[in-house]
């Protein structure tokens, strides 16, 4: 088996255990080689348990689409009982009351945790460099970043310790790290998968996974589709399974497509370079392909989600406040969140009143700059990118998808990003270096990337498809495709191949 592991995706491992051909512990030993071989050079497994997963596997898995594969979850969501970091100092050893719901439903689907993945601090980060955990590195180069903010499960998953891991996206945190890494990301629709116990980032973030093939991560968004009731977003459903949907002809798209950010700065040009080739694919599989993109302001858009974004920073930040201070009892925080889910989830916290000054640089700064606005400017910023979604909206009016680079530049390298300059100045690096994906999370447009090209240094690149509200299923249909006319499954990187 040990030969024949890379070459399946969760799927085929899925059907194997099915049909008793491979058991599941066989799955899962393998994994924690691989785990074992591996993450001391890229740094991507933070928490380990292995001792329950292998109870798991030799007990009653649970029936679903992934009953008996090995999976690695992200160390920014809940599993009662588990580590929760949030890739943050503060919370080194805080272990979770309860799950959320996109775990439940997961594990509920037949996976078997083996541990947990790096983040950033809270996920605020296109790289994963978190002070707790230290660097993710990328498989295809050591010195450079898997990106972020689910950079340690794009790089367990392209390190070949597993064929998928959980991600969550709310501002590119699935697609950027799936650039970097050679591997498929799918943002979904706002309100595609649970997000409970519900947080401010809700807007914006979603839940699923990245994955080395697009039928993984289709049913991945089976498993997980389906709002919950009281849900303040919720997506239609699907008339078709994802997982089924995905095989039908997309027939031929309108794709507008541009390599230039809202300021009218171009892209690296092995980024142009991966966005143009693809145009050139695109045509040649009968789609029509447009120079365009939406006239926006981008200092209208930046203000705005600069707002949004730390408002949601610092409304969770808030609420840990509260629950560790005696002068106040919590009284927010049960209040906001009820006694249930204050009890479950901050009780650890209530005895720690001190440490504060463990949170990183960026975290403080989007505090303090949240603290500087008023309810008031939420709200208008709120407007404001309501009315930027409806621009978008009549442009796509005349197109079924947008195409852009994921990224300006190819992968960071670990230590570029300095969050210790200031918010002015890391806000611009961020805006010159992550200017295409927040787009897709402040409209809740489903977005994707496809790994369609590397640089002369192997580094991967992906390029961006960002389609209309409810529309994974066309994006899923069109990854399909280029996935048959330019196969990137076995495309593997050296680190991933040495652990055979």
């Amino acid at each position: 088996m040990k030969n024949d592991y890379l070459s399946w995706d969760a799927t085929a491992m899925a059907e194997l255990v099915a049909a008793d051909e491979v058991k599941p512990i066989e799955l899962v030993e393998e994994a924690m080689s691989r785990i074992e071989a591996t993450n001391p050079k890229v740094n991507a497994v933070v928490w380990r348990e292995f001792e329950n997963a292998r109870d798991r596997a030799r007990g009653d898995i649970p029936e679903g689409l992934f009953r008996g594969v090995p999976y690695l979850l992200k160390d920014l969501s809940l599993q009662k009982g588990a580590l929760c970091t949030f890739g943050s100092v503060f919370f080194r050893d805080f272990e979770a009351g309860m799950s959320s719901a996109a775990v439940d439903r997961m594990l509920g689907s037949g996976l078997i945790s083996l541990g947990r993945t790096n983040s950033p601090e809270f996920g605020l980060l296109p790289t994963t460099e978190p002070v707790l955990h230290g660097a993710t590195n990328n498989p295809w180069s050591l010195e450079h970043s898997a990106g972020g903010s689910s950079g340690g499960a794009a790089a367990a998953v392209a390190a070949g310790m597993l064929p998928m891991a959980h991600a969550t996206d709310g501002g590119g945190s699935i697609r950027i790290p799936a650039s970097n890494t050679g591997l498929f990301g799918l943002k979904p629709t706002r309100g595609r998968t649970p997000r409970f116990p519900p947080v401010a980032s809700d807007y914006i973030s979603v839940d699923l996974c990245v994955s080395r093939s697009v039928r993984d991560s289709a049913r991945m968004l089976d498993v997980l589709s389906g709002a919950l009731p009281g849900a303040m977003y919720w997506a239609p459903d699907p008339d078709v399974p994802f997982r089924d949907s995905m095989y039908t002809d997309p027939g031929s798209l309108r794709i507008a497509f541009s390599t230039v950010d809202l300021r009218g700065r171009s892209a690296h040009p092995d980024n142009v370079h991966a966005v143009e080739t693809t145009a050139q694919l695109l045509e040649d599989l009968g789609h029509v392909v447009v120079h365009d993109y939406p006239k926006l302001d981008p200092d209208r858009l930046s203000n705005a989600f600069r707002i949004l974004w730390s408002a949601a920073t610092a409304g969770s930040f808030e609420l840990i406040l509260d629950a560790i201070s005696q002068k106040r009892s919590g009284r927010v925080a049960r209040k906001t969140l009820g006694d249930w889910r204050t009890m479950k989830v901050l009780a650890k916290l209530d005895e720690r009143k001190s440490g504060l000054e463990a949170f990183e640089p960026f975290t403080w700064d989007l505090v303090d700059h949240a603290r500087n606005h008023t309810a008031v400017d939420l709200m208008i910023a709120l407007d404001t990118l309501q009315h930027i979604s409806h621009e978008i909206s009549e442009f796509t009016q005349d197109f079924d998808l947008m195409m852009w680079p994921v990224l300006a530049t190819p992968p960071a390298r670990n230590g570029e990003i300095d969050q210790a300059a200031g918010l002015e100045s890391m806000w611009d690096q961020l805006e010159r270096y992550v200017p295409y994906t927040p787009i897709a999370n402040f409209t809740g447009r489903p977005a994707m990337s496809v790994p369609l090209h590397w640089t002369s240094q192997s580094l991967p690149i992906g390029v961006q498809f960002v389609g209309k509200f409810g529309q994974e299923a066309m994006l899923l249909q069109l990854a399909h495709q280029l996935e048959q006319a330019r196969p990137w499954f076995d495309r593997l990187a050296e680190l991933a191949t040495e652990a055979r």
